[in-house]
């Protein structure tokens, strides 16, 4: 696929915060006016696009199963299953939903989403009503963490005037885990922005207990353009398997909008830059695509598997050549570590550990140190109360993999030469959420399996340790202290000590499920 010669968006919003340089480097869609002006106000956003049309929740469903919309927000989960799931659980709730837009960028390494809502939010707003009123939603709410975004939503809010059903936007707390999505309905519904630790969907029980339709910012604009579009009309870009156009964070600090299925090389390319030693896909929770393969990939998700990657929340990391990548593993790791909710053993102690052994070993701790970096991975893997401690283990997993040689060079103290130039951004360290209150649980009693098992939630578990005193044998604790894992199953023999750990568990995080 030959790409267009660049098509610079220069934003002019005075901001204290980043705001990123915006281009097109194919059919601007989302990106589609503002080389003309910085933001689009409501007059401006229906002179460039047009009247939004309706559309029934069947019609809603076909159009997104017939362009393949994935959630742009990391999980590119198909938008039709989530509607249709949504849909289903209005069944059981007397027909109440909501509809929420996730506009929380937690991460340094992505902007595009803030982007989206500081230069054409009433495209965003545009999907977001149109989803809702396909549903029969009473309320729209749009959750960030910037105050200038905050600021340019509000405008385009009061551009608008009076709409059903209710357009609000809220100002959480800016933590890395904010966008994870039981922490998003949480912090709209007046609650900690926290995860909640229950494997419980948003379109079951989402803000203020209704069914609700959860995706992220670009999700809804993309929505807006489609509908617009047409299905045919939106495949005009893209690959046949992947339609349409995306939006890309490049080195944490330019937007650009592509075609699916560009070569990754000529989008540095076109930014300036070249794979360095390496390129960081899908952002902190992402893996480390090699140059060579970073020559010959193109944004796709088949040709990224081959690789190992996915896109994520769309972030395009490229290692300079003059920077340590070692270094830079360590200095996100420890920011990682920083972005903790401070509600479960594996993100309070498991990721400090991790980032400190790590520190250790890139410092010239040996090989010793070098190898224990994998027990702390190992001991913080499927046991947070969300996919935090995963995706920081998946990282830190592909950095070494990546630039093992690298790695072993610093642990055996000779080291590379070469500075962290910050070339994977974080911010400051903010105040320690362990502060915060914890969320109170749903209730929720799940459906109870043939075999009675012992279940740990970490959002209360403490590390106190007693239980794999009182059942030896079913509970076994982890190098960090708390238990190796959240669900054990539960011999008959074994239940009643069981049941004497539950009522003994000073932080009530224990709780027998199952059985006739």
């Amino acid at each position: 696929m030959t790409a267009p010669a660049p098509t610079r968006l220069l934003p002019a919003l005075p901001a204290s915060e980043p705001v990123p340089t915006l281009a097109s480097f194919g059919p601007p869609r989302l990106l589609a006016g503002l080389d003309e002006m910085p933001r689009m106000d409501r007059v401006a956003h229906l002179a460039r696009h047009g009247s939004l049309p309706q559309l029934t929740a069947p019609e809603l469903v076909a159009l997104a199963e017939d362009i393949d919309l994935r959630g742009r927000g990391g999980a590119g989960f198909p938008f039709a299953r989530k509607v249709s799931a949504v849909l289903d659980g209005m069944r059981r709730a007397e027909g109440k939903a909501a509809v929420v837009v996730n506009g929380s960028e937690g991460e340094p390494s992505c902007l595009k989403d803030t982007a989206l809502l500081l230069h054409a939010p009433h495209l965003v707003l545009d999907g977001a009503l149109l989803a809702a009123d396909a549903l029969g939603a009473q309320e729209v709410a749009l959750g960030v963490t910037r105050t200038d975004v905050e600021d340019s939503v509000r405008r385009a809010i009061a551009e608008r005037g009076p709409v059903r059903p209710a357009l609000r936007v809220t100002l959480l707390t800016e933590r890395f885990v904010t966008g994870e999505g039981s922490a998003m309905t949480n912090g709209l519904g007046g609650g900690p922005g926290l995860p909640s630790g229950r494997k419980i969907r948003s379109s079951e029980r989402g803000l203020n207990g209704v069914p609700t339709l959860l995706s992220n910012t670009e999700t809804y604009a993309q929505l807006a353009v489609a509908a617009r579009l047409g299905a045919l009309g939106y495949r005009t870009a893209g690959l046949p398997t992947e339609p349409g156009t995306l939006l890309l964070t490049v080195a944490g600090n330019r937007v650009v909008e592509v075609p699916y299925g560009v070569p990754l090389a000529r989008v540095l390319a076109l930014c300036g830059m070249d794979q360095g030693q390496g390129v960081l896909i899908g952002g902190y929770h992402g893996t480390f695509v090699s140059p060579t393969d970073a020559l010959t990939v193109t944004l796709s998700r088949d040709s990224l598997a081959e690789c190992g990657a996915v896109l994520g929340a769309g972030a395009v990391l490229p290692l300079p050549y003059d920077t340590c990548p070692a270094g830079e593993t360590v200095r996100v790791a420890q920011w990682m570590a920083a972005e903790s909710a401070g509600q479960c053993g594996p993100c309070v102690l498991g990721l400090p550990a991790l980032a400190d052994q790590l520190d250790l070993a890139v410092r010239g701790g040996g090989e010793a140190a070098l190898e224990a970096v994998q027990g702390r991975m190992r001991a913080v893997e499927k046991r947070g109360a969300c996919s935090h401690p995963d995706g920081t283990a998946r990282f830190v997993a592909s950095a070494l993999a990546a630039f093992p040689e690298e790695f072993e060079r610093h642990a055996r103290g000779f080291g590379c030469g070469r500075p962290v130039t910050g070339a994977l951004p974080v911010t400051g360290h903010r105040p320690a959420p362990a502060a915060l209150p914890a969320p109170v649980p749903a209730p929720a009693k799940p459906a109870a399996p043939p075999q009675e098992r012992l279940l740990v939630d970490w959002t209360l578990c403490r590390g106190h340790g007693l239980c794999a005193d009182v059942v030896p044998g079913v509970i076994k604790l982890g190098p960090d202290g708390y238990p190796e894992r959240a669900s054990m199953p539960l011999p008959a023999r074994m239940r009643r000590r069981a049941q004497l750990a539950v009522r003994r568990c000073p932080a009530l995080a224990l709780r027998v499920q199952g059985g006739n």
